[in-house]
């Protein structure tokens, strides 16, 4: 999880990311912010994010982005 911590934190490094839970409900990540994030994601953790699986649940806290990824490297 802490590659996954230093990708949010280049994002906004402003971020308590093992507190936050609505990145995408408080409108701290806007839509620029996700493909950035998804993008490195797939680069990083060798995963296809579909755009059925960006959705605000998957991508709300670090906690969450954490289990989608998880879900995703285990198919």
């Amino acid at each position: 999880m802490e590659e996954l911590r230093e990708i949010l934190t280049q994002i906004h490094p402003e971020v308590d990311y093992d507190t936050e839970t609505g990145l995408i409900d408080h409108r701290i990540f806007d839509s620029f912010d996700v493909i950035t994030l998804v993008g490195e994601l797939m680069d990083n953790f060798d995963v296809e994010i579909t755009a059925e699986q960006m959705v605000p649940n998957n991508f709300n806290s670090m906690q969450s982005i954490w289990k989608l990824l998880e879900e995703l490297m285990e198919e």
